[in-house]
């Protein structure tokens, strides 16, 4: 498809220096599916470069568990007639069973899942990288989180009182209130940022030697990280596929093992995650991944689930599986061998 970018026609004078605004060469001519070829036809750590950005999320959490104090560790170790350098003890502050804190802790999982499932990884500890244009979907939600959570800090702080009551009857003469501040509500927090993963801009006209050291180094990452999410995605198939195929075998004893919906649609959710995220680095896995989501394609957990009258479905399925698993092997099996790029020392 062409678009024709030409300049308007009513209202302007006629100048024969001027292309004709009627004429195919006197227009600016955008080739899409050029563009859109070309795009394919980057390499797939440029491509990632160009379309990602770094996200890196932070989460901040109370501390749970205090060390001893050296006349406590003294204390612990002298029933065992032992050294009280030779132990690390540590007591727990708060029920984590609380309901309070596990709904805080649910919130916590949501947003850290969100941010995984939603991103590819990066070498660089707290760091990957989202589809540029999925950054507004993310804000969306993990505002919505981030609200979520701060509920349920305010909730903790209204529990706060029986929560020291617990520990203190917990803890006995371990219990010190100097470890309980008396909000626990600013201990909680969620919050994000983009960093800068590319060279600075200043570097380059300061010094273009190590301005082009820092571009070097930058696509490395990103070569690195092609890598790491081709592996990341065939792991993960893997253990949903090794997980399905424990589902349609029998169990010890022959006996039916318990099969949950889950099992299947948890398949769904990656090969849809896969198709939004994979950058097309590996013909291998692009080509096992179609090969699980043509199997999977019209399944119901409800007749795979079914012992009689599908049975032939069962059957196609883990026979189908066993050749999605086989052809795995090799692309996790390469995992060891990815060399690991660090920061230069």
């Amino acid at each position: 498809m062409t678009l024709l970018i030409s300049p308007p026609r009513r209202g302007r004078r006629h100048d024969p220096d001027l292309p004709d605004a009627e004429t195919d060469h006197g227009a600016a001519e955008v080739t899409i599916l050029d563009e859109e070829r070309d795009h394919r036809e980057q390499d797939p750590a440029d491509r990632l470069r160009q379309d990602a950005a770094a996200v890196r999320l932070h989460v901040s959490w109370p501390g749970l568990r205090r060390t001893l104090s050296a006349e406590q560790k003294d204390e612990a170790a002298s029933p065992f007639d032992a050294e009280s350098g030779s132990l690390s003890a540590s007591k727990k502050l708060l029920d984590t069973k609380h309901p309070a804190l596990r709904a805080a802790a649910k919130v916590r999982h949501a947003a850290v899942s969100h941010w995984k499932s939603a991103s590819l990884p990066y070498p660089e500890n707290g760091v990957r990288l989202l589809p540029r244009n999925d950054l507004p979907a993310f804000e969306r939600r993990m505002t919505e989180l981030q609200e979520e959570l701060a509920d349920a800090a305010a909730e903790v702080d209204r529990c706060r009182d029986e929560l020291v009551s617990q520990a203190r009857r917990r803890l006995g003469d371990l219990f010190d209130p100097a470890d309980y501040p008396p909000s626990l509500a600013p201990l909680f927090g969620l919050s994000w940022d983009l960093p800068a993963v590319e060279p600075p801009e200043f570097l380059r006209r300061l010094s273009p030697r190590l301005y082009q050291q820092e571009c070097d180094r930058v696509r490395q990452r990103f070569e690195q990280a092609v890598e790491l999410a081709e592996q990341a995605f065939a792991q993960e198939l893997a253990q949903l596929v090794e997980h399905l195929r424990e589902r349609l075998t029998g169990g010890e004893g022959g006996g039916p093992r318990v099969f949950r919906d889950s099992a299947v649609e948890n398949l769904t959710e990656f090969f849809q995650r896969f198709r939004r995220l994979n950058v097309g680095g590996n013909e291998e896995l692009d080509a096992v991944v179609a090969e699980a989501e043509g199997l999977m394609r019209g399944v119901d957990p409800v007749d795979l689930r079914a012992s009689t009258g599908v049975g032939w479905l069962q059957q196609r399925v883990r026979e189908g599986l066993a050749g999605v698993a086989e052809a795995l092997d090799p692309l996790v099996a390469d995992a060891p061998r990815r060399r690991v790029l660090r920061n230069p020392r």
